[in-house]
């Protein structure tokens, strides 16, 4: 008999986020701003996928819904087929060390006044308990997968090019050995050269351990580089979704087009 079929790693349906807006008076509704549109999408375990638009497409929110920082107003967000936000506090602290998130600036997500191996460890701690001595030890295999000495562990963020800082916000999310790692413009704030290192080690990750990641970025040939399939996001909808090389190299809709001729001027 057939064995039935693995839900996807990461599904969103219809996905819809209204955020409220100030009253303007004291007989005034209050008004709302939607910053997504009933958005779906799957991320199948293995298969890397980026979210491309323009600044204000709605790119950074899906981000936060995928991590579960916030809830959606309307539609599902489910991580192996659960839906997170159904989920009673202390399962979903439960599932939160199956995902994990890299955010754009590495020198705003690490906290100067404490060591690398406290920072690095951080999450291990809240979300399972690590005695001290666990944490070093795991922060230290961590340091190591990305490249990094273990003799990174006692300084500070002050003490590393952004490129180190970045690795070191990428060791941070592999401390719970996600299966699923959020970049939200992970690799934008750093010069070209030191991209393609981080990007190289993205993929080094992918392969060595099965790391599928959800790649936000405006740059295309950055998602070309490290993701499978795209989808394309407007103005909180997304206009066109499939394969990288089918929606990149033959490109259905006018905005997929308009960002292929920005990207190639």
């Amino acid at each position: 008999m057939d064995q039935p079929a693995s839900p996807p790693l990461l599904e969103m349906r219809q996905v819809v986020q209204r955020y409220p807006l100030p009253r303007r008076s004291l007989f005034q509704a209050p008004g709302a701003v939607q910053a997504l549109h009933g958005v779906s999408l799957t991320v199948q375990a293995g298969r890397s996928m980026g979210i491309v638009g323009e600044s204000g497409s709605g790119k950074s929110t899906l981000a936060r819904l995928a991590m579960a920082l916030e809830a959606p107003t309307a539609g599902q967000v489910l991580f192996e087929g659960r839906d997170l936000n159904a989920l009673p506090p202390a399962e979903l602290r439960a599932a939160r060390r199956g995902f994990q998130m890299v955010f754009q600036d590495p020198y705003g997500s690490l906290d100067p006044r404490r060591a690398i191996w406290r920072t690095v460890a951080e999450p291990a701690a809240a979300l399972e308990g690590a005695s001290a001595a666990q944490q070093r030890e795991r922060a230290a295999e961590a340091l190591a997968s990305v490249g990094l000495p273990a003799s990174a562990l006692d300084q500070y963020p002050h003490q590393f090019s952004g490129g180190q800082r970045q690795r070191i916000a990428i060791a941070r999310a592999l401390i719970t050995r996600p299966r699923l790692i959020v970049a939200d413009e992970a690799v934008s704030a750093l010069d070209v050269s030191v991209q393609a290192q981080v990007l190289n080690l993205m993929a080094d990750l992918q392969a060595r351990h099965g790391i599928t990641f959800l790649f936000i970025s405006h740059d295309l040939a950055v998602v070309a580089h490290l993701c499978a399939d795209v989808a394309v996001m407007q103005a909180g909808h997304i206009v066109e979704q499939g394969p990288v090389r089918q929606v990149l190299g033959q490109p259905q809709h006018p905005y997929t087009r308009e960002l292929l001729a920005v990207a190639t001027r």
